[in-house]
């Protein structure tokens, strides 16, 4: 069987990976280069807080669980750890969010200001409101560095990755029934299944196929700092800024106070004004302990890809056959397990239950 999966971030490279894991022919292609999308601006915070549907909860707990065995094939990557995540908010609220999670089993333990450095030595305690939660068993990953080091052993299993392809469009028959790809630079490719992971292009590309998928991509912007010698080791997250480890000894930033100012030109290209910048790691800045500011290295901007509804969109579209989506604003934690579950359902032709909630049709009934 021949597979094209279209998109070169971290969901359409784990979906290839474990396609090629099965013995099937995989094609990989993306636009630009791996990982120049969603997949290079996202803060890929692991974890399973929130207030979750049981279902959601279940599948981002599968998903960290992926992590752990990826952690456990490659000790001592700087590119994944699990060192932990810290989140305050106004006392109401944290109290809330750490009783949801204690009666769903949830690692979720409340401390007050003055303990925070028992936890992580570099927050400073004044920066943090009375309470907050510690989530010891969440973590983070630098998605660049994990699509490269999936590459790796795709192109080992005979997979091949097309970069640089343009826009790729699946291509139907007069049933609607999938009959391989066409991209803007590397021409046709027959296949029998296509596989969409292509983030907030998703919506655009279906629409190009007479298929109305509703979308709530948002924009947004990752900033990464110069190196810094005193960074926190948890991922933060606060009411005014984000942030996680980076390989290099660096941090990366964001937050979404300032997503109306993010700047779009008729081209696509994203920018963001200096002084949101400024901000934003003066924001970083009253977290640490440290008296040396934070100093900027760069940042992407760009669209983050969301469902209309907030949840995965996944499997086999009804009004093209053979053609399957993987659609979701939770791609960093997701990605490994999507790729199994999705793989699965390719080469076995079954439903897998996991993902009978997450469904394309379920936007008919809406």
């Amino acid at each position: 069987m021949n597979i094209a999966v279209i998109g070169g971030g971290v969901i359409g490279m784990s979906c290839a990976l474990h396609l090629a894991r099965a013995g099937l022919k995989v094609r990989l292609f993306t636009e630009k280069k791996l990982a120049s999308g969603a997949s290079g601006r996202s803060l890929s915070w692991l974890n399973a807080s929130g207030p979750w549907p049981d279902e959601y909860y279940k599948l981002r707990m599968a998903g960290i669980d992926r992590y752990r065995t990826l952690y456990r094939n490659n000790p001592g990557v700087d590119w994944l750890k699990f060192d932990g995540g810290i989140f305050w908010s106004d006392q109401d609220e944290v109290l809330e969010l750490n009783a949801i999670e204690q009666r769903r089993g949830y690692d979720s333990v409340l401390f007050q200001a003055a303990g925070v450095n028992q936890i992580d030595a570099n927050i400073d305690p004044a920066a943090v409101n009375a309470y907050g939660i510690y989530n010891a068993g969440e973590g983070w990953v630098s998605l660049p560095d994990v699509i490269a080091h999936m590459a790796a052993e795709f192109i080992q299993l005979d997979g091949v990755v097309i970069e640089d392809a343009g826009n790729t469009m699946p291509l139907t028959d007069a049933q609607g029934v999938v009959q391989g790809v066409s991209s803007a630079q590397k021409g046709e490719y027959p296949c029998d299944k296509v596989l969409l992971a292509c983030g907030p292009a998703t919506a655009r590309v279906l629409a190009g196929m007479g298929i109305d998928l509703p979308d709530g991509s948002v924009l947004s912007m990752l900033a990464i700092t110069q190196p810094s010698d005193h960074r926190p080791t948890v991922v933060l997250n606060t009411p005014r800024v984000a942030m996680r480890p980076n390989p290099g000894n660096t941090l990366a930033v964001d937050h979404s106070w300032y997503t109306d100012d993010i700047e779009q030109d008729e081209n696509g290209n994203c920018t963001v004004p200096d002084s949101i910048i400024t901000q934003l790691l003066s924001e970083a800045d009253h977290l640490l302990k440290t008296g040396a500011p934070l100093a900027l290295a760069g940042y992407k901007a760009g669209w983050k890809p969301v469902p209309a509804d907030g949840f995965p969109v996944l499997g086999e579209l009804e009004q093209a056959p053979g053609c399957y989506v993987a659609f979701t604003h939770s791609g960093a934690t997701l990605a490994l397990i999507i790729g199994e579950l999705l793989s699965w359902e390719i080469t076995t032709g079954k439903p897998h239950p996991m993902l009978a909630p997450f469904r394309p049709g379920r936007f008919k009934h809406q």
